[in-house]
């Protein structure tokens, strides 16, 4: 077969150029409907995604309006600037509150009492620190490798015993200071020696010259240069004390920064503002969504040309499902005073679909009805028993009402002694450690202060007042409550509810002058019963119906007291902004409305590119094949020619001998 470079040699017609528009004409209508197809899907998808971006835009403000702490916002003002306050919305609550600073909390600082000649030469003496910071107590061993000033400091550093140590140049000489890591008298430090290799643990010769102990600060090494104080404040009269400078929710909702002593008046209001604020923040994006609907799904009458997406079915159900959620009567709000948007100043301008906000008449209603315009945008359980509190919904949720019945009320864990604590116990050194195990995660212990107690009370007040002030425990944010029981004996219960909850008794020094030995305490139980007839499950105080049970699916509520049988009922009502949110969600997440026209454009991009393969194998065949036959027809001419130059030289020959 003829190459295509060799075509048209024999007709001078059947050339490499008409092959070349015979494929182009073939190849020519299918392309062009290939190429239009894949710019309609590109822009269509550029299109959803613009759509998507306006729609997922409206779930942040709708989120925002959920949560009840941002409709019931409070700020709060202090008359001092520097007796600063900050608010949580979710617990506070109107009030004003006179505040009182006497004291700034401070760290502890001492200093050697001796001057050193040189700080990493001269020798210090060898043997054992032992460092006490509140319940965490470091050996630090002195040796060769670190018998200098400067190795003792770093030493030091190097324990992570809650003190840093540095060396001073003093221009006479050289000294160690120590410093708390933390303020206040609990992180107060205590240093004691142990094999002090030139002399005793107490006759200032060698390591004993860096003992200290607050007790005795005129004979201990060190000197006490800065006084570990708490911070002291009394709000409404009522003094309270904290290690730092932070009071974190001394009163419901309310915290507190002290830079200086002094004065100063808290007044905490509700922020109407603020919530409106938000209102108008979700009003504003509706409007932008509704502006970017417009534009790729409106209609130019004057022009008389539509948007890409007109007469789109997706754009007309995610409008009509988000008209239908704001124009609605709440489910559950039919009687109350406020049951729709409507009702609290947002209206809809039915000439562009956009809302309108009127602040003056939003404010009023969120003054008069607080509690309905919470539950108009956010969701709310309405429960019939005071001891019943609603903690959340489940995404399958239906707003209903549902009754409630418990079986079994949830317990916390507890740890008795073994024996009535008896008034008048001294605490000496043999007897004023206690180890506790708090929920089967916290181990802490407390050192109780060394004196004798008049009554039984005031050594239950003692040691209540050493396991609130634990580090530990209040790292893991649990509690345990001190008291006696029927009997006499203490009695040790932990501040939470149910199958984790426990107090164990690990070590009692001298315990029994306390009436205690080392036991494991009686684990709580977990609330049991039912919500809206459904067997539910318990957690603690929590009771909760898992997905997929009933139309109160994934409920959640807590149960108070320890009373059994009918707790009454809850009516759970699913606020405009929660429905609007979970709306959003369903269009823009996997296999939601928008993610689906999305995926099946792709997938025609991917058929589009499949077709135009097709399209080249079917044209590179169509090209073969005229080659072929062009190669074909191209020698057959050829062969024509010649037989005709041929014959045309025969007849000239003969002509020319007839001729003669």
């Amino acid at each position: 077969m003829a190459s295509i470079s060799s075509l048209g040699i024999g007709s001078g017609v059947l050339t490499s150029d008409l092959v070349d528009q015979l494929v182009e004409a073939e190849r020519a209508p299918t392309d062009a409907r290939l190429t239009q197809k894949t710019t309609e899907a590109e822009a269509l998808i550029s299109a959803y995604g613009t759509l998507r971006s306006a729609v997922t835009e409206l779930r942040l403000p709708m989120q925002m309006l959920s949560s009840q702490e941002n409709l019931t916002a409070f700020s709060a003002s202090s008359s001092n600037e520097d007796i600063g306050v900050t608010v949580d919305s979710a617990t506070a609550s109107r009030g004003t509150y006179s505040v009182e600073v006497t004291s700034l909390a401070g760290a502890q600082a001492l200093a050697s009492r001796d001057v050193f000649a040189d700080r990493d030469s001269t020798s210090v003496g060898q043997g054992t620190l032992t460092l006490s910071v509140g319940d965490n107590t470091v050996d630090v061993v002195i040796d060769d490798s670190n018998d200098t000033l400067q190795g003792l400091a770093n030493a030091i550093n190097d324990a992570d015993a809650g003190v840093s140590a540095g060396v001073i140049d003093t221009g006479n000489g050289f000294q160690l200071v120590f410093s708390a890591d933390e303020s206040g008298t609990t992180n107060a430090v205590s240093i004691s020696v142990s094999g002090d290799s030139e002399g005793t643990a107490t006759d200032h010769q060698g390591l004993s010259r860096f003992a200290f102990n607050t007790s005795m600060d005129a004979d201990s090494g060190l000197q006490e240069t800065i006084t570990a104080t708490d911070a002291v404040m009394s709000i409404n009269g009522v003094e309270i004390t904290r290690s730092s400078n932070s009071f974190e929710n001394v009163i419901d909702g309310l915290s507190f920064n002290i830079a200086e002593t002094g004065s100063s008046v808290i007044n905490v209001e509700q922020d109407y503002e603020s919530v409106a604020d938000r209102v108008q923040g979700f009003v504003d994006q509706f409007n932008a969504l509704q502006s970017t609907i417009d534009g790729l799904a409106g209609y130019n009458a004057d022009a008389g040309v539509g948007g890409l997406l007109t007469g789109d079915s997706t754009v007309r159900s995610i409008q009509n499902q988000l008209r239908d959620v704001l124009t609605r009567i709440v489910p559950g709000l039919e009687n109350s005073s406020v049951r729709s948007l409507a009702d609290v100043g947002v209206t809809t301008d039915f000439e562009t679909g956009g809302l309108e906000l009127d602040r003056d008449t939003f404010i009023e209603q969120l003054k008069a009805n607080p509690d309905d315009v919470t539950a108009l945008f956010a969701e709310q359980g309405r429960t019939t028993d005071s001891q019943v509190e609603f903690v959340r919904s489940g995404l399958d949720t239906v707003p209903g009402t549902y009754a409630i019945n418990v079986t079994q009320a949830a317990t916390q864990g507890r740890v008795a002694g073994d024996t009535a604590l008896a008034d008048g116990v001294v605490i000496d050194g043999t007897n004023d450690s206690i180890e506790f195990m708090v929920d089967g995660s916290t181990n802490f212990s407390i050192q109780l202060t060394q004196q004798t107690y008049a009554t039984a009370e005031e050594l239950v007040a003692e040691i209540q007042s050493k396991i609130n002030s634990s580090p530990p425990l209040n790292a893991a944010g649990q509690s345990v409550k001190v008291d006696l029981d029927q009997s006499g004996a203490l009695r040790f219960t932990s501040g939470s509810y149910g199958s984790s909850s426990n107090v164990s008794l690990v070590w009692a020094e001298g315990g029994n002058d306390l009436g205690i030995s080392a036991k494991t305490g009686t684990v709580g139980l977990d609330v049991a019963g039912t919500i809206g007839g459904e067997v539910a499950e318990g957690d603690g105080q929590v009771l909760y119906l898992g997905s997929g049970v009933g139309g109160a699916s994934g409920l959640q509520v807590r149960i108070l007291g320890d009373q059994t049988g009918s707790r009454g009922s809850i009516t759970f009502i699913e606020g405009i902004a929660e429905r609007t949110a979970d709306l959003v969600t369903s269009f823009v997440g996997e296999d939601g409305a928008l993610d689906s026209r999305t995926v099946s454009l792709n997938q025609q991009l991917v058929d589009i590119a499949e077709s135009q393969a097709e399209l080249e194998i079917r044209i590179e065949a169509y090209r073969e094949r005229l080659v072929s036959q062009f190669s074909a027809a191209d020698s057959l001419i050829s062969q024509l020619n010649s037989t005709r130059d041929y014959v045309t030289q025969q007849f000239e020959a003969l002509l020319s001998s007839n001729s003669n």
